[in-house]
């Protein structure tokens, strides 16, 4: 395990943003961990686990200790109609999805190119194109700090909802995520009526779906070590089907989809968009010329122009459109996560 006291953190977070924290531990395997545990100095800090920092705001410097995770191996078993992996939380996602894709391990495929570790995955419940990490997860391996001890949750207890979890939640600062265990079946059938996928046809196959997701991302999503981002900044808005039907009545083209009985899904990077917001900038902070969803470091944009502008965008929708914008990102204050509102009061 390396310790760093004092460590700048604007290398781990894609947006690029300068801060701080008191301590900065990278582990690599669970002894790591229990040493942490058993440090009472470093124990007794406010905790941070960091994957790939690619969904992550830092308002201000971190007044304690920030944990890398970098445990990492890929473990394989067959039960005969699925392949069962066993992922560290350290892999890199997108080379986890590619490394599948070759190896025929299929089901992955439209969630390429998502930013961010394996263990990061089950936090945000990531989702792409009709498919949500919560289809394929078996389970999820968390050390607990209490107690020291590795407990494997099952999927069914991890609360998987729209870009959410137990690890946001109750599980947020008492577990950290030492492995993902995921399903795929053999009997693949490929998700393919979501955006340019559609065009593919009606059996397309695992590797033509990963080619065009990494295509559209890459033509539509700024590349963070180019442009400061932290991808899609705020969450599709779910809103009941009587309001999706007003403002379908006000606005014909409004991109709405099914979200369970009695809800919609709306394209929040739509919203933005009529708002003519594309370009936008607040200091060295801005609106993607390209993607509306996604916000920009144009190079030394300080946390508070990005804050104001994720406000700025914000007021705008629900001034237009009456919907109310939540980030996706996380908003982390001196010893925690906050929030948008929190940080403006």
């Amino acid at each position: 395990m390396k310790l760093t006291p004092h460590a700048p953190l604007s290398a781990l977070n894609t947006l690029g943003l300068d801060a701080h924290c008191l301590w900065l531990a990278e582990v690599a395997k669970l002894d790591d961990l229990c040493q942490l545990r058993a440090n009472p100095e470093l124990s007794a800090l406010p905790r941070l686990v960091l994957g790939g920092g690619s969904n992550i705001l830092f308002c201000n410097d971190f007044s304690g200790l920030v944990v890398l995770n970098r445990m990492k191996g890929i473990e394989l078993q067959d039960d005969g109609s699925h392949w069962l992996l066993h992922v560290e939380a350290g892999e890199e996602w997108h080379q986890l999805v590619r490394h599948a894709l070759q190896q025929g391990w299929h089901g992955l495929e439209n969630l390429a190119l998502i930013p961010g570790t394996v263990g990061a995955a089950p936090v945000q419940n990531i989702g792409a194109y009709g498919v949500e990490l919560a289809h394929f997860c078996a389970y999820v391996e968390a050390f607990n700090w209490q107690s020291g001890e590795v407990e494997r949750i099952a999927a069914a207890d991890c609360r998987f909802g729209y870009r959410d979890s137990i690890f946001k939640h109750d599980y947020q600062d008492s577990h950290f995520i030492t492995a993902v265990g995921l399903r795929l079946p053999k009997a693949w059938q490929p998700v393919a009526g979501y955006g340019p996928l559609a065009a593919l046809g009606e059996q397309p196959s695992a590797q033509a779906i990963f080619d065009t997701v990494c295509a559209t991302r890459m033509a539509k999503l700024p590349d963070p070590a180019v442009l400061g981002n932290a991808g899609s900044f705020f969450k599709n808005p779910v809103v009941t089907t009587a309001q999706a039907d007003q403002l379908k009545q006000q606005f014909p083209h409004i991109p709405c989809y099914p979200a369970g009985e009695g809800q919609a899904k709306l394209a929040a990077g739509w919203l933005i968009d009529q708002c003519g917001l594309k370009g936008f900038a607040i200091g060295r902070a801005a609106v993607h010329q390209e993607q509306a969803l996604v916000l920009v470091n144009l190079g030394g944009a300080s946390a508070m122009e990005l804050i104001a502008l994720a406000a700025h965008v914000r007021d705008s929708v629900e001034h237009k459109f009456g919907v109310v914008l939540e980030h996706e990102v996380r908003f982390m204050g001196l010893t925690g996560e906050t929030w948008l509102d929190e940080v403006l009061a």
